[in-house]
């Protein structure tokens, strides 16, 4: 009877550790089976750093010129720079993990005050700005609009400019079109214009310049002078009644980024 008894003893645990290797090698192969985690938790500051380090900010270019389709691309970059007594046009330049940066004239941030000077961007808001400083030789100057004055939500809507700094070859005038604000205007204003390729000297600047015809009005300067595919040629400064528009080059646009901001 005690033998029997240690055989039954022993059957019961063979049989209590049978089953739990089953229930182990049942339970791995549950967790191998299921599929991983791919869904995870990100910020709205994640997908901000990420758009930004794919270099999603920058404006779309057109294979073909068509102005109008341009400007629909371009003109969530241009704000429109109020100082209360004065207001001019600025466009979105770079777009980085701390700031919007906006270039505009030199000549409009002559009139800019940071206790009462506001950005107003297309989408409808209006925010805070630094101004950075000035060119030392060219009519262009920089305000900074920290992140947390606009949010991820709304930084992911907006674009930076697309330049081009070379103008060599090809022909002689360019179509093209310039955007700045518009003080009764909730949008960016647009005109059409032909750019010469070759830069004219402007005495009122003393210095080259971007020069075309087209029209500009008050408050424009600052804003953007565009090919027709959308890529900024310059900055607009100035306009005449006779249909002439001058601008601040792109190149001098970002060697004067580089001056200030240093980035």
């Amino acid at each position: 009877m005690k033998a029997s008894g240690k055989r039954l003893i022993i059957s019961t645990v063979i049989l209590f550790c049978g089953a739990a290797l089953v229930s182990t090698v049942q339970t791995q192969a549950k967790e191998l089976s299921m599929p991983p985690h791919l869904i995870q938790t990100v910020s709205g500051q994640d997908i901000y750093e990420g758009m930004l380090a794919l270099d999603l900010f920058t404006c779309p270019v057109l294979e073909e010129a068509d102005p109008e389709a341009a400007y629909e691309n371009v003109k969530n970059c241009v704000v429109r720079l109020d100082m209360g007594t004065a207001y001019g046009s600025g466009v979105i330049f770079r777009m980085t993990e701390d700031a919007v940066i906006i270039a505009t004239n030199r000549h409009v941030l002559e009139y800019w005050d940071e206790s009462s000077g506001v950005v107003w961007f297309p989408q409808g808001y209006f925010v805070d700005a630094v101004a950075l400083g000035c060119a030392s030789e060219s009519d262009v100057g920089f305000l900074r609009v920290d992140n947390g004055e606009l949010g991820y939500d709304v930084l992911t809507t907006l674009r930076s400019v697309s330049a081009d700094e070379d103008l060599a070859g090809g022909q002689e005038q360019i179509d093209g079109f310039c955007v700045g604000a518009d003080r009764r205007e909730e949008e960016p204003v647009f005109y059409e214009a032909l750019l010469e390729r070759e830069e004219r000297y402007i005495e009122l600047f003393q210095t080259n310049m971007l020069y075309g015809h087209g029209f500009a009005r008050e408050g424009m300067s600052g804003g953007g002078i565009f090919d027709g595919c959308g890529r900024l040629l310059g900055l607009l400064a100035g306009g005449t009644y006779q249909n002439e528009i001058a601008g601040v080059p792109a190149d001098r646009v970002a060697e004067a980024y580089l001056e200030i901001v240093g980035e």
